[in-house]
């Protein structure tokens, strides 16, 4: 086999996969625009969506900053050298790194440290098989973060909130696949996807989720109680009123592919492996003599452009008579004017912080003053010029609820007014921005490139040595959108749609496969 060619192949594919929507999710992801009630939160964050699809394409940039833990499954002939195969791949995610296609996501679980290249112990993730075709199939996917910590695995017989006892048979399943949707609310990026796995052991049953993610959205299962099982999650889970973003609303889950194993008597697993709207799985067949690409998965049928119209202009600069503008530093006052619901544009400075950050911040000073200020739960994608100067290529939210045990502590001590992030938070946070006055405002997650569109200018960054995502970037924005979902007076719209959920959930305790 050539390798070079196959490597150059590879990297073709981690870009295509970062940047391009494969053609059955943009009609899942236009099906479930089109079902939206207009005038809604969740059809403006829909329309976010689908305008920030149509930015990727155009500029070849990454749809979410989060590219997630890159995942192979390949299979190649008896004879391949595997080996090689995977060096290839190795240094094409490294040359998709440096160029800005990946973020740096390779972090040491020890020492905290990112290897800046997203290799290392264990990553990328690469999984052989060998099959009597003579030609080399790979898929990737590129699963981020957010979706990945709303995975669950239930181990039945159990007990679930709302829906009560599920056993040991097609109705327990059924029953932990609605929990599933329902746990996951909005922190997952919803719309989504979800890949189930009954049966195996712990790992097996999680490996057997993800496969289904590598299955198209518009097939069908040839089992038939597991089709079954898939077209009642799929008219079911969207009457739970999570909708995208977890703003409430008609689309909540926008796939849903089961897969069955065998398991032991003493075990009952059924795991999901839970996918945000920007669903990046692709693949490709590659010629095993001269590396170079036969034919791309996923691609058949139409291909959905996603670009604006008329009306869709019309209608979003109609709404822009109705947003409040932000500029930092923030008043109190102005901050307690504000209510869930809102829509508000910040113009101005704001500063990210991740994890790494916040736990600095609750033990040490804060490198700039933050008295006012917005704080950004984002890791951006980025890269630097040969004058030196700093350039963001992808810069969407990240899930919040992971800082909630320092948020308030630290909004508190450090007198920042709001924070940006996606998902909501919880009660410690609710508690804080009641007592000090301050605002949570739910960012699009996903929108990598339209939120980067908002960024002028990289002003400054501090705390490098948490590596790229981690670090604080001083940024400067003009028209960053967002919603107020958390308020200064003790309302929450997650809390609000969680409960909701749950009373609607509770409709499906009854039986329904016998």
């Amino acid at each position: 086999m050539n390798i070079e060619k196959f490597q150059e192949s590879m990297y073709k594919l981690i870009v295509e996969t970062s940047t391009k929507l494969p053609k059955d999710v943009r009609r899942a992801v236009l099906a479930a625009k089109e079902k939206e009630n207009a005038g809604t939160s969740a059809a403006m964050s829909l329309a976010t969506i689908t305008n920030n699809i149509k930015m990727a394409d155009d500029q070849v940039s990454p749809i979410c900053q989060d590219t997630g833990l890159p995942t192979f499954k390949i299979k190649t002939p008896v004879g391949v050298n595997q080996l090689e195969l995977k060096e290839a791949i190795r240094q094409a995610i490294v040359l998709a790194t440096k160029e800005g296609k990946l973020r740096p996501n390779s972090v040491d679980s020890l020492t905290g440290e990112n290897s800046g290249d997203n290799l290392g112990a264990g990553v990328p993730v690469i999984k052989f098989d060998q099959w009597e075709k003579e030609y080399i199939d790979v898929r990737l996917i590129l699963k981020g973060g957010g979706c990945e910590n709303k995975n669950i695995q239930y181990s039945l017989p159990c007990e679930l909130e709302g829906l009560g006892r599920a056993g040991r048979d097609l109705d327990g399943i059924r029953k932990c696949v609605m929990h599933s949707v329902y746990q996951a609310q909005g922190q997952g990026c919803s719309a989504g996807f979800i890949g189930v796995g009954i049966g195996g052991d712990r790992s097996s049953g999680y490996d057997l989720a993800k496969e289904q993610l590598f299955r198209s959205v518009e097939d069908m299962n040839p089992n038939e109680d597991l089709r079954r099982l898939e077209e009642y999650v799929m008219e079911n889970a969207n009457k739970l009123g999570i909708g995208t973003m977890g703003f409430g609303g008609e689309a909540t889950l926008l796939g849903c592919k089961v897969g069955v194993m065998n398991r032991i008597p003493a075990s009952f697993y059924v795991s999901v492996a839970y996918n945000c709207w920007a669903f990046r799985r692709l693949g490709v067949s590659v010629d095993t003599v001269s590396g170079e690409i036969n034919e791309w998965m996923y691609q058949d049928g139409e291909f959905i452009d996603f670009a604006q119209t008329e009306a869709e202009k019309e209608t979003a600069a109609a709404s822009s008579e109705e947003v409040i503008t932000l500029e930092a530093p923030i008043t109190e006052e102005k901050i307690r004017s504000l209510k869930v619901g809102d829509v508000v544009q910040i113009n101005g400075l704001m500063y990210t912080g991740r994890d790494a950050i916040h736990k600095y911040l609750s033990d040490h000073d804060a490198p700039v003053d933050l008295n006012g200020q917005v704080i950004y739960h984002c890791g951006p994608v980025m890269l630097k010029d040969e004058a030196g100067e700093w350039h963001v290529k992808a810069a969407g939210p990240t899930t919040s609820i992971r800082e909630e045990p320092y948020q308030g502590d630290i909004m508190k001590k450090f007198g920042i007014r709001a924070v940006i992030g996606k998902g909501g938070m919880g009660p410690k946070t609710l508690a804080a921005l009641h007592e000090h006055g301050g605002v949570y405002l739910n960012a699009i997650g996903g929108a990598a490139q339209y939120y980067a569109d908002c960024i002028k200018g990289v002003e400054g960054v501090d705390l490098m040595q948490f590596g790229i995502p981690e670090a604080m970037w001083h940024l400067r924005v003009e028209g960053f959108t967002a919603v107020v979902t958390m308020d200064s007076h003790g309302n929450s719209l997650h809390a609000d749609v969680d409960k909701s959920s749950l009373e609607k959930l509770a409709q499906f305790k009854e039986p329904v496969f016998k």
